[in-house]
């Protein structure tokens, strides 16, 4: 059951959750009990120990419970409300929803696709915190196992054609064969390489064996890739065995960087940190417990042992938790020596690294408040670039650093409308369209352009159009690194060496990269479909096979006639068009 009451006497003596709220019946604080009559009613006692439970115990205005039938049903659901609820005295995960997963769509024949958001549906693996990784990872597994990348299954499309898709909609593979490939990606996203190989291995076999040799040769292909991925573990360990993650942690007073690297068939596979909040009055024996609670569940892998710098609350309970999620029994050691020792060290001196890497990047900001006379500091920071060739091709670009990083989520390409070549003109278009959007794109602390005095006058004048003179703006000239603001004629000198410079400089150059990509992919995509449409004889057919056979334009500019007539659906006369066409 779940009422509201003001003091814990009437609360039954039942393992369970208890919620408490402030005055204005906000969540402040999600804990649960094996007794908790008598777990409440340490936070009512007239002398309290800890400075936390004080500052808790202010704010309270009434608790509401929720009764379980075992304590580690408590474990979990108290996980649960800490997620749904973000209570603010709980330790908790920091902006997860940054973090993305890679999920297995619930269909017939399932997808892989990447997510952030996390529903009923589908097997989610995660999360990760290195997107680009992510990306890599999942374009590997389509290509090498050719799974469908369609929304619709509506008949073969291009990746069929050139030889990325098994194409499941026109019946070229049955539901069980794809089915097989899917527990494959499984077995990938536990680390389980080797068993990958072995059974891969087998199939090899089998086929060869029945004289399938075009199969058997795509199998060894992909035997090949997964080895190619295992030698690409950069430490590996004696025991083959070994099933572990090992986490550590470095805490300052409101923010705790956790590290966890797991290990798996006796190799470290990789290394992932996330950030908690937590109070300066929060033990690290309290935080670690926290974020095991929150961290596995999801079909996130769990290890048979978990190796921590520091003892846990709550340690069998936890255990217990873990051994159900796995399927039988999970250890988590503090290890006081040997190899296991020296891989805690290890988690824990990359946690104070980074710990001290974002250190470093609050002074910047700090810098940058102090250089710039901001009134807050640029939390947000955004900066644009303009990119064409005589106005043909011209694009915008808007890039999003968030606390001193890349937030990739949150950058935008811009085909621009404006007749040039005039930059000027293209990036007042460019301003105006962006900033045009602050009610679902919020506007940033900081705003960084390419260029001087001129520039930034142009830049003003829309931000005093669009009534947004409050936003912050500066011109980043490149020559000599000056600094203009509006309303002074005198440049900003910023030292060389200083990390606020670097940051500015980073946000400028990242904007000409995004920018320059954009424009180079347009250019790129317009020269090569005209460049193979226009030839006479090549249809789509032949373009397909062709794109299949030479992979890029570049390629088959570089082929000779004989090669050309190999391919399949040509002939002498049309490579004969091709070659010439290039020629």
């Amino acid at each position: 059951m779940s009422m509201k009451l003001k003091s814990p006497d009437s609360l039954p003596n039942k393992p369970g959750v208890y919620i408490m709220r402030d005055e204005s019946d906000t969540i402040i604080y999600v804990g649960k009990a094996k007794n908790l009559i008598n777990r409440v009613r340490s936070y009512f006692r007239e002398k309290l120990d800890r400075p936390k439970t004080q500052i808790l115990m202010s704010h309270f205005d009434s608790l509401e419970y929720i009764v379980t039938n075992s304590e580690k049903e408590a474990l979990i659901l108290e996980a649960t409300l800490i997620k749904k609820h973000r209570p603010r005295y709980n330790v908790q995960l920091k902006d997860d929803k940054r973090y993305p997963y890679v999920k297995i769509t619930d269909e017939k024949f399932p997808r892989l696709v990447i997510t952030r958001n996390i529903t009923k549906n589908g097997i989610y693996y995660g999360p990760f915190t290195d997107a680009g990784s992510v990306k890599q990872t999942v374009k590997f597994l389509k290509s090498l196992f050719k799974i469908r990348t369609c929304r619709n299954m509506n008949g073969p499309c291009l990746n069929c054609q050139i030889d990325l898709c098994y194409a499941p909609c026109v019946g070229r593979i049955s539901e069980e064969e794809y089915c097989e490939i899917i527990n494959k990606i499984d077995l990938f996203f536990q680390g389980k390489y080797s068993t990958i190989v072995r059974n891969l291995k087998c199939e090899m076999l089998e086929a060869a064996g029945a004289e399938e040799y075009e199969k058997a040769a795509v199998i060894r292909d992909q035997i090949a890739s997964i080895e190619e991925i295992m030698e690409k573990q950069f430490v590996d360990l004696s025991d083959d065995d070994l099933d572990q993650d090992v986490i550590a942690i470095a805490a300052d007073e409101n923010e705790v960087v956790v590290i966890v690297m797991p290990i798996r068939n006796g190799k470290i596979v990789g290394k992932d940190d996330f950030l908690m909040s937590a109070s300066q009055y929060d033990s690290h024996s309290e935080i670690i417990s926290a974020f095991i609670q929150q961290y596995y569940g999801y079909n996130k892998h769990v290890p048979k042992q978990i190796l921590v710098d520091d003892e846990i609350d709550e340690r069998e309970l936890i255990e217990e938790w873990l051994s159900d999620l796995r399927g039988n029994r999970v250890h988590i050691k503090i290890p006081q020596k040997g190899v296991k020792y020296r891989l805690v060290n290890m988690a824990r001196k990359n946690a104070e690294i980074i710990q001290h890497q974002r250190k470093k990047m609050e002074s910047a900001l700090v810098d940058l408040k102090k250089y710039l006379r901001l009134e807050k500091l640029p939390h947000v920071i955004e900066g644009y670039d303009i990119s064409n060739i005589s106005g043909k091709f011209a694009v915008g670009s808007k890039v999003s650093f968030k606390e001193g990083k890349p937030n990739k989520k949150m950058y935008k390409h811009f085909r621009m409308e404006t007749p040039g070549p005039n930059d000027f003109a293209m990036m007042e278009e460019l301003l105006t369209r962006r900033l045009k959007m602050v009610d679902r794109d919020p506007e940033p602390d900081l705003i960084v352009i390419d260029g001087g005095k001129g520039q930034l006058g142009m830049a003003c004048g829309v931000l005093e159009e669009l009534n947004l003179i409050h936003i912050p703006i500066i011109g980043l000239a490149k020559e000599f690194e000056e600094i203009f603001t509006p309303n002074s004629s005198r440049p900003i000198i910023i030292p060389k060496n200083n990390p606020a410079l670097h940051l500015l400089q980073q946000v400028r150059d990242e904007s000409h990269r995004f920018a320059i990509t954009y424009h180079r992919k347009l250019r790129s995509k317009n020269i090569s479909a005209s460049s193979l449409d226009d030839i006479a004889g090549i249809g789509k057919k032949r373009k397909i096979n062709l794109l299949k056979e030479f992979k890029t334009i570049d390629n088959i500019k570089k082929a000779s006639i004989e090669e050309l007539a190999k391919t399949e659906g040509m002939n002498q006369k049309t490579a004969e068009n091709v070659y010439n066409y290039y020629h």
